[in-house]
């Protein structure tokens, strides 16, 4: 703290107290002057307590005490000074309605600080105020993280701060100024004679109007006055400096002397001069791809620089603007017609009711409001003290506005200007090049998400877990897919694959050969004929493209797979001990490469707490890593996880790379098997006049058999209507299926006709038939038909109660001709 500036003040000894808002308590952190006079001052009091520290800092203004009130607050008990005879005041520390702690300065006399002092000590204050929130501030000298105790070192944190004091004379042009207001200025204290000359001669010559005006009769502000101004030093860069002043009136009515602090605000304006703060904004809008990084950028380099209390960035559309920052984020800060938008779009309403704000849009230049303008109040109340409107062009037109706006009265000088102006050009660019990218990447994650399964099906005896990054280069969209296909009957068919290439055209061929292979596998066909039916779409495509591809097909119950492997990555299996392997699977061609390939079929194994995972080569294969140690990794990952949580350890698989010149694909199955056994029951269906009499009772002996008999009369509805279509309606073999889960019971009847079943919209009560698959609806759970290897089948599903084991003797399908 400055002797300097004690001695102004007509003071002997000084500290200050920081808040701790964790313990709620005030701690000392410095004191300066005549270490007697602080005697008995406490290191640490309670916010709560009835002392003048304390209640000056809830109260948030001054506190004085002459010797006669100190001593009647000694009475209360320990915690105050114990020297007599002396004067106290305590100015309280806050910026912006946060308060930083107090002030507290010691005079030997009984009755002390006139007006003119305590005015002084009030613009001291001030500055000590705004120097120890930059010393808060991440990054600053000294600061660390936890409460304010722990920020600030007890000795030399405000010496740190540079506030200088000085007092000036306007008839006379004399300048008392302390050695750190001296320094601040770059002017040897030995040869300083003065004059208020001196320093202005030190000062940028934009900014002398300004500081002459404070010694020109008439101009200085009684009331006070705040300014900043450079200096330009020795090495030739700037510093710049922000000095807050007062001028009692004397008896005469005029300003007698100008009371005044001054403190460096470099960490304000980092760079040396107004082109280099545009300079630094230029280089970080370059890097910026999304609306939200403007924003970001606009905030750091607008608003904290010049001590702005809000800001407020949007995006013209059309006839509309849309808010992509308030900052402060808090709605209570921002005025009532706006807190109801909020970060969504500003209605009509505001905007039509702001003409100054449509004025600027219209006419596309900066607009400067000092304190006092006539505006409307939905823009006053953003900016009483002073608000900036920004228009933002780019490609001839306005594309947004940047509002900026401050409480106390603001001065806007020529270089703020100059970078205000400088700034609304940059950021109008950046915002039409982040709009375009956004709309770019909105479309590439919309194509992705269409031709990728939206959610994956839920599995009898397993879990079934898919992740897809896209790549963070280039297009965000590439020919990575995954699939999970149910086949009926317990089995389900696993997919993965890639197509060559990172491109759209790379995403197009994705969809058509991810949507061919569920084609024939819903249709029934074995893994190798569903992938040489790929192979053979995709080599007559025209295109040049190919594509990798894995597919198992697993029976759910009894844990067995067959795989094919088209030039893809090997499938990983976790074995329940722990352990991970690569699975060895001979492997044809990749998909489109020879139209007449073969691809042999290798039988997997899994037992119950098996992990299957599949990957594609984005997973395991970088620049900075091959494909074998890419593999390991996956293995090992595998091994020290816990497989109980399938998403978390598809995570986990991810890891957290954030830069990807490929995209990824990854699914995995978590095989628990089948607590509860299916059993089968099937029928060949004699084409007979009495078939359905025949498939009825045989549907009953075997309800009975299984001891499933809850829902008979309803199963042989089911029965009824589904053979009677096939008998009627088909030619060939029909054969009836019956399958018993641990909760409901599947009725099945296949036919060798491809023409799926049609269900009648309306119905006649005079109709004799049509009635027929209406029933089945309505008595099932679920029907459906599906197209198999030379015919359909149609099927429905009926709820049944929960049953423990199966019940065949030997768990066993049941089977039974005719």
């Amino acid at each position: 703290m400055s002797e300097w500036g004690l001695v102004f003040a007509g003071a002997v000894a000084a500290a200050v107290h920081v808040v701790d808002e964790v313990a709620e308590e005030l701690r000392l952190i410095e004191t300066a002057g005549s270490t007697g006079a602080l005697h008995g001052l406490p290191r640490s009091l309670p916010l709560t307590s009835d002392f003048p520290l304390a209640n000056a800092v809830r109260a948030g203004r001054p506190v004085w005490c002459d010797a006669a009130e100190l001593a009647a607050h000694r009475k209360g008990g320990p915690g105050m000074l114990s020297a007599e005879n002396v004067s106290l005041g305590v100015l309280p520390l806050s910026v912006r309605g946060r308060r930083l702690g107090c002030l507290l300065v010691v005079e030997d006399a009984e009755d002390a600080f006139d007006t003119e002092r305590r005015q002084f000590l009030e613009l001291y204050a001030d500055q000590v105020a705004v120097q120890l929130e930059a010393n808060e501030a991440p990054g600053a000298a000294g600061t660390e993280t936890g409460g304010a105790a722990q920020r600030f070192a007890p000795d030399p944190a405000l010496g740190r701060l540079g506030v200088g004091a000085f007092t000036l004379v306007p008839s006379t042009g004399r300048i008392d100024a302390d050695t750190q207001a001296l320094e601040l200025l770059d002017i040897p204290p030995d040869t300083f004679d003065g004059q208020w000359e001196t320093l202005l001669a030190h000062t940028l010559p934009d900014d002398l109007p300004a500081l002459m005006s404070l010694a020109a009769p008439g101009q200085m502000v009684f009331g006070g006055r705040e300014l900043e101004f450079r200096v330009r030093r020795p090495g030739g860069e700037l510093r710049w400096l922000r000095l807050r002043c007062r001028a009692p009136v004397d008896a005469a009515g005029g300003p007698k002397r100008v009371l005044g602090a001054v403190a460096e605000v470099s960490y304000l304006r980092p760079g040396a001069d107004e082109a280099s703060d545009v300079h630094r904004l230029s280089a970080t809008l370059e890097g910026t791809t999304t609306i939200r990084d403007v924003s970001r950028a606009v905030v750091t380099a607008l608003r904290h620089p010049l001590r702005a209390d809000r800001l407020a960035l949007a995006v013209l559309e059309a006839d509309r603007l849309v808010v992509s920052t308030l900052d402060p984020a808090d709605s209570a800060a921002w005025p009532h017609a706006w807190r109801s938008e909020g970060r969504a779009e500003w209605s009509d309403a505001p905007v039509a009711a702001l003409p100054t704000l449509r004025a600027a849009l219209r006419e596309g230049h900066v607009t400067l409001r000092s304190a006092g303008s006539s505006v409307e109040p939905g823009l006053a109340e953003i900016g009483p003290g002073g608000l900036a409107i920004l228009p933002l062009p780019a490609d001839g037109r306005v594309v947004g506005v940047c509002l900026i706006g401050w409480d106390e009265p603001h001065t806007f000088g020529p270089e703020e200007r100059t970078l205000l102006t400088a700034a609304a050009c940059l950021v109008g660019k950046a915002l039409v090049r982040a709009h375009a990218l956004d709309a770019e990447h909105e479309l590439a994650t919309m194509l992705q998400r269409s031709l990728l399964p939206r959610t994956l099906p839920a599995l009898v005896g397993g879990v079934a877990e898919a992740r897809y990054l896209p790549a963070t280069v280039g297009l965000e969209v590439g020919g990575d897919w995954y699939d999970v296909i149910p086949l009926g009957e317990g089995h389900v068919a696993l997919v993965i694959g890639d197509v060559q290439g990172h491109s759209a055209a790379a995403a197009t061929i994705m969809g058509q050969i991810r949507t061919a292979i569920k084609a024939y596998a819903v249709e029934g066909h074995p893994p190798d004929v569903v992938i040489s039916h790929a192979n053979r779409l995709l080599a007559g495509m025209e295109t040049d493209l190919f594509a990798t591809c894995t597919y198992i097909e697993l029976d759910m119950e009894e844990g067995n797979g067959w795989c094919v492997r088209a030039g893809h990555l090997p499938p990983v299996v976790r074995h329940p001990d722990g352990s991970s392997e690569q699975i060895e699977i001979e492997g044809g061609l990749p998909l489109g490469v020879l139209a007449d390939a073969e691809f042999p079929m290798v039988m997997v194994g899994l037992a119950p707490g098996s992990v299957l995972t599949l990957v594609t080569d984005g997973l395991v294969e970088s620049s900075g890593l091959d494909v074998a140690d890419g593999m390991r990794r996956v293995c090992d990952v595998l091994s020290a996880a816990d497989p109980s949580h399938a998403g978390r350890l598809a995570d986990e698989l991810l890891g957290s790379a954030e830069r990807r010149t490929d995209d990824v694909a990854l699914l995995l199955l978590r095989y628990d098997g089948m607590e509860v056994r299916p059993i089968r029951a099937s029928w060949a269906v004699w084409r007979l006049p009495d078939a359905v009499m025949h498939a009825r009772r045989f549907t009953a002996r075997t309800l009975r058999s299984w001891k499933a008999e809850d829902e008979l009369d309803v199963v042989l509805l089911v029965v009824s209507e589904l053979v009677t279509n096939a008998v009627v309606h088909t030619q060939g073999e029909v054969r009836l299926d019956l399958t018993l889960t641990a909760e409901r019971l599947r009725v099945a009847v296949t036919d060798a006709s491809a023409r799926a079943p049609a269900k009648p919209v309306t119905v006649g009560w005079e109709s004799t038939g049509g009635r027929g698959l209406l029933l089945v609806e309505a008595m099932t759970e679920s029907w459906g038909s599906v197209p198999v290897s030379g015919g359909k089948q149609v099927w429905g599903e009926i709820a049944l109660p929960s049953r423990q084991e199966a019940t065949d003797g030997g768990g066993g399908a049941l089977e039974a001709t005719g």
